[in-house]
C-alpha cells in the first residue's frame, strides 16, 4: 500500500508467535503435565505497532514473516488491528519467528526453544527496496535486535525520518552504543541507560548526568524508565520526573512497548512532552493490569479516561 498522503510512523522490527505452556500441577520432566496452552502473537515492535493502533495511530510495520499458517494469521490479525504489514518481506518456505516455553506451576520457566533463524533473512536489498516508505514516514521505531541492519538503516535515512530507539535488554544495548547520536528519541530503562552512557546510575544526579551525555550526542528525547519509580525525562529545555501512583500489576510484560507505543501518539498528535509521558505511562499502566501482553480493551477513549484516574507524582528539576 503506497498511500503517503496521510501522514504514519514505521515500525521496523521481529514479530514473533509466543507459545507458552503453564503447568496446573505438579511439573514434571521426561512426563506429559496437565496445564493450558496459549498462543499470542508477540515480539517488542510488533507490540508497539499493535498497541499504536489501537490508540488511533497511522502505523506502518515492516517485519519478516514465514509463509506459512503463523505468518498468515499474523497478516489477517494485523489487518483487524488495523496497523499495515503488506510490506514486510515473506520468506517463501522460511517459518514464522516462534518462542515456545515450558512455564512450572510457579510460573517459573523450565524449559523454552527460540526459532528465529528467519529474523536474519533481512538484507540491505530488502531495506533499500523500501526506502520510500521509511524517508516518508515521520517517525522510525527500531530496537536493538539486529546491530548490523540497524546501523545501516540509520546511516542510509540519516535526516530522512526520525529516529526513535527501543535498546530492549542492557546486553543488547552494549553493541549498538556507538549508533546513538542518530537517534531523535531513546527508552531506556535504568540497566540499558548504564551500558549506553558508560557508568553506574544510582542517584537523580546520576540520571541528570546520562541525560545529559545523550542529549550532548544530539538525542533530542531522553526518557529513563525507572520500573516502579516512574519515568526520569528531559529534551535539553525541560528535566522531570512522573510517577503514577496507584497501579496494579498482573503483568509486567509488553509495558515498555506500549510506553513507546504512546509516544508515537504524543509525537503524532503534537502534545507537549508532559502530557506525552502521562498518555504513554497511562498505556503502560493499563497493560501491567491485564494477564495478556497487549490489554484487549487498549484503545484511545480508554487510556484518555484512565489518565484522568492515575494518581501523579510529578516533579521539575
Amino acid at each position: 500500500m503506497n498511500d503517503y498522503n496521510q501522514p504514519y510512523v514505521l515500525v521496523f522490527g521481529a514479530s514473533v508467535v509466543d507459545i507458552i505452556g503453564f503447568s496446573s500441577a505438579k511439573y514434571r520432566s521426561y512426563d506429559s503435565t496437565p496445564g493450558n496452552i496459549k498462543i499470542t502473537f508477540g515480539g517488542v515492535c510488533r507490540n508497539i505497532a499493535e498497541n499504536m493502533a489501537r490508540v488511533g495511530v497511522n502505523t506502518k510495520f515492516i517485519s519478516i514473516l514465514g509463509d506459512d499458517e503463523k505468518g498468515r494469521s499474523m497478516l489477517e490479525h494485523s489487518k483487524v488491528m488495523g496497523y499495515d504489514m503488506s510490506e514486510s518481506l515473506i520468506l517463501e518456505k522460511g517459518t514464522t519467528p516462534t518462542y515456545m516455553a515450558i512455564l512450572d506451576e510457579y510460573g517459573e520457566m523450565v524449559s523454552a526453544i527460540a526459532d528465529m533463524k528467519s529474523v536474519d533473512e533481512m538484507t540491505f536489498e530488502f531495506i533499500d527496496s523500501k526506502r520510500e516508505i521509511i524517508e516518508n514516514s515521520q517517525y522510525t521505531f527500531l530496537d536493538a535486535d539486529n546491530p548490523t541492519n540497524l546501523e545501516y538503516i540509520l546511516e542510509s535515512f540519516k535526516g530522512k525520518t526520525k529516529f526513535i530507539l527501543d535498546p530492549i535488554s542492557a546486553a543488547k544495548a552494549k553493541n549498538i552504543r556507538h549508533l546513538i547520536k542518530h537517534f531523535h528519541t531513546i527508552k531506556p530503562n535504568r540497566h540499558e541507560a548504564e551500558v549506553l552512557a558508560g557508568f553506574k546510575i544510582k542517584t537523580d544526579e546520576d540520571l541528570r548526568k546520562a541525560v545529559d551525555y545523550f542529549l550532548d550526542l544530539g538525542v533530542k528525547n531522553v526518557f529513563i524508565s525507572l520500573d516502579e519509580d516512574g519515568i526520569y525525562y528531559s529534551n535539553g529545555l525541560e528535566y522531570g520526573k512522573i510517577k503514577a501512583n496507584n497501579a496494579i500489576v498482573k503483568n509486567v510484560t509488553g509495558a515498555g512497548d506500549s510506553f513507546v507505543a504512546g509516544l508515537g501518539y504524543g509525537y503524532m498528535n503534537n502534545m507537549d512532552i508532559v502530557k506525552t509521558i502521562k498518555f504513554s505511562v497511562a498505556m503502560s499502566i493499563i497493560t501491567i493490569s491485564h494477564e495478556e501482553t497487549i490489554h484487549p480493551k487498549m484503545c484511545y477513549e480508554y487510556v484518555n479516561k484512565y489518565m484522568d484516574e492515575i494518581n501523579w507524582t510529578e516533579i521539575v528539576y
